[in-house]
C-alpha cells in the first residue's frame, strides 16, 4: 500500500503544474455530510463559504477551492481511502474536517507520508497529534474542557460526582481528565461509567447514578442520537428533582437546544463557544453564515470549521501557495489571532489549541429561544491532557 501510494503520488504532481498554472489551491474537506450526524457537515461547509465571505476566494494570486467528501459514520479504511483520492486524484494540498478519532487516525499516516497538512475540525483525542507532525487542531481536546468544569464544580462546592461518558478515545480523555483535576481538588468520585459507543438506552445507568445519590453527574457523549438519548433518560429518571446537576461540554450544542430545547434549560456545560457569545466577529460570522447557508445551525462546529479556514489560508500565504507541508506547519505553530470564540493561539510545541473555556448555562432569551449563555470564563486554557495541569 505505502508503495502504491508513493508510486501514485508522484504520478500526480504532473497535475500539480496545470493547477499551479491555474492558480487554484484545493483544499479537501472529509465530513459528515449525510447520516445521524449531517448537521455537523452542513455548518462545516456554511462555515467554509461564510469564511470565504468575508475573507474572500484568494491570498495572494492563489484561488482557494474547498472540495467534500462525505463520511457518514465512523469507518477509517474509508477515511483513509477519501484522503488518498483527494491527494492523488484532486491534488488537495491540505486535508480538513475529520469528525472522530478513530478516522483521523487512519489518515494521520498517510498526511506524514504525503507530508499534506492535515487541519482537524473536531475530533478530540488528546493524543491524535503524536500521530503525524502535518496534523494540527482547530477544534478541542475533552481534557482542555473537562479541567475547568471540574474547577467549577469544586467552586460551586460539589463534593461527589458520577462520570458518565461514550467508551472511545475523547470519552476516556474526559473521564481521566475530570476525575484527576476533581479529586486532586477535594471531590470524590462516587463511580466511573462507560457506556458503549452506539448506546442510545441511558435509563438503566441513569437509575444506577440516581442510586448513588451524588451532587453532579458529568458526562461526554459524542452528539446526535446519544447526546439526545442521555439527556431524555436524565430527566426521566428524576435526577434534576433529586439534587443531581447535570454537568457536561457539549451537549447543549445549538443543534441539540432546537431538538430538545425544554428538557436542557438549566443544565450546565463547560465549552469554547456559543452562539451568543459577545463579540463583533460572531455575530458577523453568524450573520455571514446565515446568508450563505441559511440551513446551518451555528454550533461549535462553526468556530472549527472557520479557524481551520483561517489556518489554512495564513499557511497558504506564509508558503506562498508552495506545495511544501513542513514549511506550512511551521507558520502555523505559534499563530495566534481573535477568533469568533475569543483570543486562540496555537501552540508551537504542541500544535493544539490554547483558548478560553467558558461556562454555559441553558436559558431562553427574551425572543424566547433557548441559549447558551456564558457566566465563567477560564482564559487560555492548554490541553490538558498533555500537562494535566490546573495552575490556571
Amino acid at each position: 500500500m505505502t508503495i502504491k501510494f508513493v508510486a501514485a503520488l508522484a504520478v500526480s504532481l504532473a497535475t500539480i503544474a496545470f493547477q499551479a498554472r491555474a492558480d487554484v489551491i484545493k483544499v479537501g474537506v472529509i465530513a459528515p455530510m449525510s447520516g445521524p450526524f449531517s448537521a455537523v457537515g452542513q455548518t462545516w461547509e456554511g462555515a467554509a463559504k461564510a469564511y470565504q465571505k468575508l475573507n474572500g476566494t484568494t491570498v495572494g494570486n492563489h484561488t482557494i477551492e474547498v472540495i467534500y467528501r462525505d463520511l457518514p459514520e465512523i469507518n477509517p479504511a474509508q477515511a483513509k481511502a477519501l484522503a488518498q483520492e483527494l491527494i492523488v486524484k484532486e491534488g488537495a494540498q491540505y486535508i480538513a474536517g475529520l469528525y472522530f478519532t478513530p478516522d483521523t487516525l487512519a489518515v494521520a499516516a498517510l498526511a506524514q507520508e504525503a507530508k499534506v497538512p492535515v487541519v482537524i475540525f473536531n475530533a478530540s483525542t488528546s493524543s491524535l497529534l503524536d500521530k503525524s507532525d502535518f496534523l494540527l487542531r482547530t477544534s478541542y481536546t475533552l481534557p482542555q474542557m473537562a479541567v475547568p468544569v471540574a474547577k467549577y464544580a469544586l467552586e460551586k462546592n460539589i463534593r461527589n460526582v458520577v462520570t458518565l461518558v461514550s467508551d472511545f478515545g475523547p470519552g476516556l480523555d474526559a473521564e481521566k481528565a475530570f476525575t484527576t483535576a476533581f479529586v486532586s481538588g477535594g471531590g470524590k468520585l462516587l463511580e466511573a461509567i462507560r457506556a458503549p459507543l452506539k448506546t442510545t438506552d441511558f435509563g438503566p445507568l441513569m437509575q444506577r447514578v440516581k442510586a448513588l445519590k451524588p451532587d453532579a453527574l458529568y458526562v461526554f457523549a459524542p452528539g446526535g442520537p446519544a447526546t439526545y438519548a442521555m439527556v431524555k433518560a436524565y430527566n426521566e429518571a428524576g435526577l434534576r428533582p433529586a439534587g443531581v446537576r447535570f454537568l457536561g461540554t457539549a451537549e447543549t450544542d445549538e443543534d441539540q437546544l432546537r431538538a430538545i430545547g425544554p428538557d436542557l434549560l438549566g443544565i450546565e456545560t463547560g465549552m469554547f463557544y456559543s452562539a451568543t457569545h459577545n463579540s463583533a466577529l460572531n455575530n458577523a460570522v453568524i450573520k455571514a453564515l446565515g446568508e450563505v447557508a441559511p440551513k446551518a445551525i451555528p454550533t461549535v462546529q462553526l468556530a472549527n470549521a472557520y479557524d481551520g479556514l483561517h489556518v489554512i489560508y495564513h499557511m497558504v500565504k506564509a508558503t506562498d501557495g508552495k506545495r511544501d507541508g513542513v514549511k506550512a506547519l511551521a507558520s502555523a505553530k505559534g499563530h495566534s489571532w481573535e477568533s469568533p470564540r475569543g483570543p486562540v493561539k496555537i501552540d508551537p510545541a504542541s500544535r493544539e489549541f490554547v483558548q478560553n473555556v467558558y461556562m454555559r448555562v441553558v436559558e431562553k432569551d427574551p425572543s424566547g429561544r433557548y441559549v447558551n449563555r456564558e457566566f465563567r470564563t477560564f482564559e487560555m486554557q492548554p490541553d490538558y491532557g498533555r500537562t494535566q495541569n490546573a495552575s490556571k
